[in-house]
């Protein structure tokens, strides 16, 4: 059975306490996990800390950490913290994010992605065991790190994000699980052939892993605004969050719609790339109307092969009744 998991806005919520609230309206409507982002508001682990305390049953995890302003070291000591605090709720998600965040708001060169992504799930691995880490890789080098309290038992899973194909497949080779962001219904099979390769070349199969796919939804008794959210917020990520987004899209058939929208938000003309997701892609990237509506819309995600999870998010200019109405109305 496809799990319901709910992606929790940090950044928008007006306190700390209205997050954690929202994380325990999930626990109370069934959800099987809540993800906790992190980008340019509240850091995501002090958030899930505060939602372990306050929740006894839904899981949570990071969707994503980014594997530069931490280092693999720091990231799993952090990860056996959060096992312990959610007495083993945890999954720690993982992903480079894009040079956009890593250069100009971290400062830090973003270099290949995919190399210091495998090297960040190895050594948290190997800090995670609770043995003296050792590891002589292309970006780090470690050797006599251990931690000092006992080892989480189990260790946490470790997820990975990614787009293109390369990337899903280190997600199938290296990780526990790959985490599936803005991808049409058709679009989502090619890269689920990555996955399987990556599984094959780690001695595994897809049955080893936890595909979490994404889905922006807005549900809403004015089902109209609902939509125009959701096209909102695909149009911002394809146009205005660098190249990555616009090229995974691209991949999944829609080029030149793609570059048009990319290059017309580029421009200044927000509506027109608003109108041109509204018109073509909204129904394939989102489940968005009145409840009714989103929820039949959702079930056609829900039904794809080869996913074991649909994370419910949210558009970014949903205020904090419209997330809790959407999410009551979208619950397992």
């Amino acid at each position: 059975m496809t799990e319901r998991d709910v992606f929790l806005p940090v950044g928008a919520q007006p306190t700390l306490d209205d997050l954690v609230d929202q994380a325990v309206t999930a626990e109370e409507l069934g959800y099987d996990r809540a993800w906790f982002p992190e980008s340019w508001g509240r850091d995501a682990v002090t958030a899930m800390a505060t939602a372990a305390e306050r929740t006894d049953e839904i899981g949570i995890g990071t969707s994503i950490a980014n594997i530069y302003s931490r280092s693999p070291a720091l990231l799993g000591q952090t990860a056996a913290t959060l096992q312990e605090a959610s007495n083993g709720r945890f999954r720690l998600g993982v992903g480079p994010s894009g040079p956009i965040v890593i250069e100009n708001w971290h400062g830090i060169e973003f270099g290949n992605p995919l190399r210091r992504t495998r090297e960040t799930v190895e050594i948290v691995r190997q800090v995670l065991s609770g043995e003296t880490v050792s590891y002589d890789g292309e970006y780090f080098d470690l050797d006599g790190f251990r931690l000092r309290c006992d080892p989480p038992d189990p260790a946490p899973p470790i997820d990975a994000a990614g787009l293109g194909p390369k990337a899903v497949e280190l997600a199938g080779r290296f990780a526990d699980g790959w985490h599936a962001v803005n991808y049409t219904r058709d679009g989502l099979t090619e890269r689920l052939e990555d996955l399987r390769r990556g599984a094959e070349l780690g001695d595994r199969t897809l049955d080893d892993l936890r595909v979490t796919l994404s889905v922006g939804c807005c549900a809403l008794e004015d089902g109209d605004r609902a939509r125009e959210l959701v096209a909102q917020h695909i149009a911002f990520y394809l146009g205005g969050m660098g190249t990555f987004y616009r090229d995974n899209l691209a991949r999944q058939g829609y080029e030149d719609l793609a570059h048009e929208i990319y290059d017309t938000w580029q421009d200044g003309d927000r509506e027109r790339a608003t109108t041109l997701v509204r018109e073509e892609l909204r129904d394939q990237m989102g489940a968005a109307g009145t409840p009714e509506a989103a929820r039949d819309q959702l079930e056609e995600f829900v039904d794809l092969d080869g996913v074991d999870a649909i994370n419910v998010s949210f558009p970014r200019g949903a205020g904090p009744t419209e997330i809790r109405e959407t999410m009551a109305a979208v619950a397992p």
